[in-house]
C-alpha cells in the first residue's frame, strides 16, 4: 500500500462494499453521489468492455467492478495527475484496465475502434465560458466544460462503441434537451432516461440518460428516483443503491 498512497496529500476511503477502496486527494475534486447513481443506472454485462470518459480518480470502474458490471476497462482522463491516480486505484483493487491520458475534445486513437460494449460518462456540468472557475485548476476542469466538450465525448463514444453499444450519462436536467440533441447528432439515440429529485418537494435536478449507437428512435421514461424522504432521510431505494444495511 505504501507505494500506492501518499499519506500527506491523500486519503484512502473504504467504500464499504466488497472490500473496495479508493485513493483520493485531500485537496481537489472528490467523487459524490453522481458516480454512484450512474454506476447503478448503467446496463453493463459481466463480460463487457467498458470505457469511462472523464474518469477522474477512476471511481466509476471501481464501482462497476464491485457490481459485477464489466470485465475490462478503459479510463480516459485529461489531467495527468488524475491519470496516475486512476492507475493506482485500479491496481489497488485488482482491476484489469488501461488508463488513457487524453483530451476527449479530440479523437482518442488509443481507444479500440468499434470494440467497446459500453461507455459511461459524467461530463463537466458547466456551460462553456459560463462557469466561475474555482481557485484549484483540477476542480475547475472537472466541473467546467470547454468548447466542444460534449461533442468530443459523443464523437469518441460513437468511434469506440460496437454496433448497438450503449452510453450512459448523468447531467443537469435543465440541459437534458441539449444533451440528447448532441447525442443524436453523433448517431447515439437516447433510449431511456430517469429523473432524479432531491426530495418530493423540489423539482428534478439531474437526469440519467442511456443512448444506443445507431438505434431507431424511441425514448422511454423510467420511474423517478427520489433521494430523500419527507423526514430528510435517504429513501429506501437510495439505501439500496448504496448497499446500506
Amino acid at each position: 500500500m505504501s507505494e500506492l498512497f501518499n499519506q500527506d496529500q491523500e486519503t484512502v476511503e473504504d467504500l464499504q462494499f466488497h472490500g473496495l477502496k479508493l485513493i483520493q486527494k485531500k485537496k481537489g475534486f472528490r467523487f459524490g453521489m453522481d458516480a454512484v447513481l450512474l454506476a447503478d443506472f448503467a446496463r453493463i454485462r459481466p463480460d463487457d468492455s467498458v470505457a469511462d470518459f472523464g474518469a477522474g480518480s477512476g471511481i466509476l470502474p471501481v464501482l462497476l467492478y464491485g457490481r459485477g458490471k464489466g470485465k475490462t476497462y478503459f479510463a480516459v482522463e485529461i489531467q495527468e495527475e488524475l491519470c496516475h491516480l486512476a492507475e493506482r486505484n485500479l491496481a489497488l483493487n485488482g482491476i484489469s484496465g488501461e488508463v488513457i491520458c487524453a483530451d476527449l475534445r479530440f479523437r482518442v486513437t488509443q481507444l479500440p475502434m468499434g470494440r467497446i460494449d459500453a461507455v459511461i460518462a459524467n461530463p463537466p456540468y458547466g456551460e462553456p465560458n459560463a462557469t466561475i472557475y474555482s481557485l484549484e485548476e483540477a476542480k475547475a476542469i472537472a466541473r467546467s466544460q470547454r468548447e466542444g466538450t460534449l461533442d468530443g465525448f459523443f464523437a469518441n463514444a460513437f468511434y469506440a462503441l460496437k454496433g448497438r453499444g450503449k452510453i450512459s450519462v448523468i447531467y443537469p436536467v435543465t440541459s437534458m434537451l441539449s444533451l440528447m440533441n448532441v447525442m443524436k447528432k453523433h448517431h447515439l439515440e437516447p433510449k431511456r432516461f430517469r429523473l432524479i429529485y432531491p426530495n418530493l418537494e423540489k423539482p428534478a435536478n439531474l437526469v440519467l440518460v442511456e443512448a444506443v449507437k445507431d438505434a431507431k428512435a424511441g425514448l422511454h421514461a423510467m420511474p423517478p428516483l427520489i433521494v430523500r424522504d419527507e423526514n430528510g432521510d435517504l429513501t429506501n431505494e437510495l439505501k439500496s443503491i448504496y448497499h446500506m444495511t
